[in-house]
């Protein structure tokens, strides 16, 4: 019925892949909802991202993290 290979897969996928792939999802959730949320990009920008990030699923919300996100107010670095 079951080999050995398959004994020894099926606890590595209930033990980390499971979970990971939960936190893939939750991560992709938080990334549309933050883009269709967003007050600085215009309405155009915002349809762009959020359909980039439905169609291109974590890829589009990892690209949506490093690029597409506000970055925070960081007061500007004083230069002599």
């Amino acid at each position: 019925m079951f080999g050995i290979i398959e004994l020894l897969f099926l606890p590595l996928l209930l033990l980390f892949l499971i979970p990971l792939g939960l936190a893939v999802f939750a991560f992709w959730i938080w990334m549309l909802i933050h883009a269709a949320q967003n007050k600085g990009p215009s309405e155009g920008e915002k349809v762009a991202w959020v359909l980039i990030i439905v169609l291109v699923h974590f890829l589009g919300a990892l690209i949506y993290f490093f690029v597409g996100r506000p970055k925070g107010n960081r007061p500007p670095i004083a230069t002599t």
